[in-house]
């Protein structure tokens, strides 16, 4: 039970961590310019997917599947990422 919880602890620190780059960025450049929504969809979105890949540890036995999985999932972050970012499908979440 304890592993489990100094997972999870690792987990929320380095979303937290991540979001604080930009909040500190923000502080010594004009060029980085993140509201508040941006950093609760940022949040969220890393947040789920550190708790997905640690279902995927969990529940997942075999080797491969587990690394295929986690590939997905981080692919999946990578693409929505992008799409909030630049927008490059032109989807309405982007603001396009």
């Amino acid at each position: 039970m304890i592993t489990q919880n100094k997972r999870l602890t690792g987990i929320v620190l380095t979303v937290a961590f991540i979001l604080s780059i930009p909040m500190v960025a923000m502080q010594f450049t004009n060029e980085v310019n993140w509201n508040l929504d941006d950093f609760i969809i940022m949040g969220i979105l890393l947040l789920s997917t550190g708790l997905l890949c640690e279902l995927v540890m969990r529940k997942v036995t075999n080797w491969n599947y587990r690394i295929g999985i986690i590939a997905v999932i981080l692919f999946a972050l990578f693409l929505i990422w992008a799409e909030l970012a630049v927008g490059i499908f032109g989807t309405p979440f982007a603001g396009s």
